[in-house]
């Protein structure tokens, strides 16, 4: 169904109320605006180093939908929180009320590098490293096209507080998504990734009606035009993995797969900080000594500005948001053409998945469906000593406004279009389970993906997993063929057969709600339990 917009409350009269709007500044105005403020420090180097308090990450249980009669029977209700239309008119009220007291920074940007399906999206911030953030991850405009109406506008205000009795919500914190009137009201929440991923929303959308398939995933792209598609939740290693200096990176968080080929969502990258390798990591290392980067939660000490990222006492989740072309050899373009292949990437922290499978068409479909990694003990709360299984469907849950099924099928047919070889990739646990074995090394993962890569993978000996059924190289040259096989790996291989099979049976009884909105050959493809 094609969205219009109705007789809503107008998102430019937030521009009105406030005292006083600064439209389009420049990074180093920003910076500028930003340090006056006290919103943040200039680290050693110079990145702006910020804290967002109480909120390290995203809020989901504070994401909203508003519910609408044009919207009712396309979102996917059952993972996706409702606000009435009421209630949001309050909060716009509220919301507007509060914008009056507080100048506002205004960003006329973009979501989407390939224009037949992007959107411009007009941003209105209170704090002007908010500004600057979003800068850097949305697309910029040419500064001549950056006064036009957008298609969208979001309002981000950490310091307005939520009534639930009022608004509709749980907390004083608060996102919420209105696809009628095309706005999207955050409040409550210091943490700027809301923003960037409320853009992530609204394509998840929009673009299936296009045939447009929106992506939680990086791409990069080697020198004989051979795409690649890493699909991975939060610490998989997506963003790791696709800054190869031997390959151009089209991007490291979302994109759409379309009739043109694929394409950047964004502009810039959000990448982990905390513990980044220098050696294992250099492109991303190097942002933190940039002036523009913007470092979140990163411990600093308050006299040399030296930062340290192995420090996780501001937060686990420390970030770092820089433009994309602050690593080497990334793509001015944000586009790229039809994929060769298709990474998808697991943290298993129970340490009985290989280092790298190759998929059939229908596995990848049930591997996209069921979006596994694993948490680890002791990195969030509430977690016992064990590690603890998490299926996010299509790699990215929360960012899904349609029901899984129709990412799934879009998915299955390009695939089965541009003929794309499917892969698993570990980057968890070797030898043993989260506090027993050791991390799969990078260099290993490195060295397989570039076989899978560059084709040769395909010509390896190969063998059916007895349990997940995929395929399995035993012998790559340049990697230790005992960390092909997992199951040599342990110490104890009853050990590795019982944690196995332990996995399968939650593969499988995660995998029935799908089940009536697949074909009998995905239906087949999961594990045997």
């Amino acid at each position: 169904m094609s969205l219009s917009v109705t007789a809503a409350p107008d998102a430019r009269c937030f521009e009105d109320c406030a005292p006083q709007s600064l439209s389009n500044l420049t990074d180093a105005a920003l910076y500028q605006l930003a340090v006056a403020r006290g919103e943040g420090e200039i680290g050693k180097d110079g990145p702006l180093v910020v804290k967002t308090g109480e909120h390290t990450g995203r809020s989901a249980q504070d994401k909203f939908i508003v519910r609408h009669p044009e919207t009712e029977d396309t979102i996917w209700w059952d993972a996706n929180k409702a606000m009435s239309d009421e209630a949001f008119d309050r909060l716009h009220a509220d919301m507007l009320d509060y914008a009056s007291q507080h100048d506002l920074i205004r960003q006329d940007l973009a979501g989407g590098a390939d224009k037949t399906y992007g959107i411009k999206v007009r941003v209105f911030t209170e704090y002007a490293w908010h500004g600057l953030f979003i800068q850097h991850l949305l697309v910029r405009p040419p500064f001549e096209e950056r006064g036009a109406d957008p298609d969208f506008t979001i309002v981000d205000l950490p310091g307005f507080a939520a009534d639930p009795e009022v608004h509709g919500c749980r907390s004083k914190t608060v996102i919420a998504v209105d696809f009628v009137r095309r706005l999207v009201l955050i409040g409550g929440t210091s943490y700027a990734g809301e923003m960037k991923k409320s853009v992530f929303t609204i394509l998840n959308y929009l673009l299936p009606e296009k045939d447009v398939m929106p992506m939680h995933c990086s791409v990069n792209v080697g020198k004989d035009d051979d795409p690649a598609i890493f699909f991975g939740l939060s610490g998989t290693g997506k963003t790791t993995l696709s800054a190869d200096p031997h390959r151009t990176l089209i991007g490291d968080d979302e994109h759409g797969w379309g009739p043109n080929g694929l394409f950047n969502f964004e502009g810039g990258c959000y990448a982990k900080m905390i513990r980044l390798s220098p050696s294992a990591e250099p492109e991303i290392y190097a942002t933190t000594k940039r002036f523009g980067t913007v470092l979140e939660n990163v411990v600093m000490h308050p006299e040399t500005r030296e930062l340290d990222l192995d420090d996780a006492t501001l937060a686990e989740n420390s970030r770092g948001a820089y433009p994309i072309h602050y690593i080497p050899n990334a793509s001015t373009s944000g586009v790229t053409g039809h994929p060769n292949n298709i990474i998808m990437l697991t943290c298993d922290a129970f340490g009985v998945m290989p280092p790298i499978a190759r998929l059939s068409p229908a596995q990848a479909m049930y591997m996209f469906l069921s979006g596994y990694t694993a948490k680890v003990a002791g990195t969030e709360k509430g977690l016992g000593k064990d590690p603890e299984a998490t299926f996010s469907t299509c790699f990215g849950a929360p960012f899904m406004p349609r029901h899984p099924s129709e990412y799934g099928a879009l998915l299955g047919k390009l695939i089965d279009k541009h003929g794309v070889d499917c892969w698993l990739v570990s980057t968890g646990w070797t030898g043993g389970p989260h506090g027993q074995g050791k991390r799969m090394p990078i260099k290993e993962t490195r060295a397989l993906l570039t076989a899978a890569l560059n084709g040769s993978l395909n010509k390896a000996p190969m063998r059916t997993d007895e349990i997940f059924g995929f395929e399995v190289p035993t012998d790559v040259p340049g990697v230790d063929k005992a960390i092909l096989n997992p199951r040599d790996t342990w110490d104890d291989p009853a050990a590795y057969d019982a944690q196995a099979q332990k996995l399968a049976k939650m593969f499988v009884e995660n995998f029935r709600i799908y089940e009536d909105h697949v074909s009998d050959a995905v239906k087949a493809a999961g594990p045997k339990a």
